[in-house]
């Protein structure tokens, strides 16, 4: 399944809004970067708490916009609210393969509350800018992911047995290892990149 996954298919920046979602992500992945250099277990671990926020947010605003027209979402809220439980179920899998320190659990609340009320005033005033940002923040997702493989690969990082928790939701063997994880975890922020990538377009062609 993941051997049909495009690893390296990026959206290139059309116009203004689509250069603002392509700023702020290389903002993040610098900032990334800096505190977690190749510490990608607890990067995992931060950034999987911040990915699993827009979903929840779009699901929400996408919900109360069907509400408010009385009209059908297109599959949009459930899309959305799918993506977010994913996210969430990425982040308990890496806690227990990195546990966070103390100082990462109060940068998680920090990070949690700014990225949420950011993501949501982004999301009233420009969801389709919203949505391109989710797709470029999953084109770094997957780069990330790519290098953690070739550590792990390496030898540089153990490649630890998979937590049952990981084996239950992707339907892994029961040996699973670590870079079974990462595998299935890249092919899922792959799919969120094109979904949002996809609803950036959509948008786009609505007010084109």
């Amino acid at each position: 399944m993941n051997d049909s996954i495009e690893l390296e298919r990026t959206h290139t920046p059309r116009d203004f809004s689509d250069r603002i979602a392509r700023a702020f992500t290389t903002v993040m992945r610098f900032c990334a970067d800096t505190l977690f250099a190749r510490r990608y277990g607890h990067r995992a671990v931060v950034l999987e708490t911040v990915a699993a926020v827009p979903g929840m947010v779009a699901s929400t605003l996408q919900h109360l916009k069907s509400l408010r027209n009385m009209s059908d979402d297109q599959g949009w809220i459930r899309t959305l609210m799918d993506e977010a439980e994913n996210e969430r179920m990425h982040l308990l899998t890496f806690v227990e393969i990195a546990r966070p320190t103390r100082f990462e659990r109060w940068l998680i609340i920090f990070a949690q509350v700014l990225f949420y009320s950011g993501f949501f005033l982004l999301y009233l005033i420009s969801p389709r800018t919203a949505h391109r940002v989710v797709g470029y923040f999953e084109e770094e997702a997957v780069i990330s992911y790519t290098e953690y493989l070739a550590q792990v690969d390496a030898g540089r990082h153990e490649n630890v047995p998979a937590p049952q928790r990981a084996i239950a939701y992707w339907n892994l063997s029961k040996d699973a290892r670590l870079s079974d994880v990462i595998i299935a975890v890249r092919a899922d922020e792959a799919g969120h990149r094109d979904v949002n990538h996809g609803f950036a377009d959509q948008l786009a062609a609505k007010s084109a």
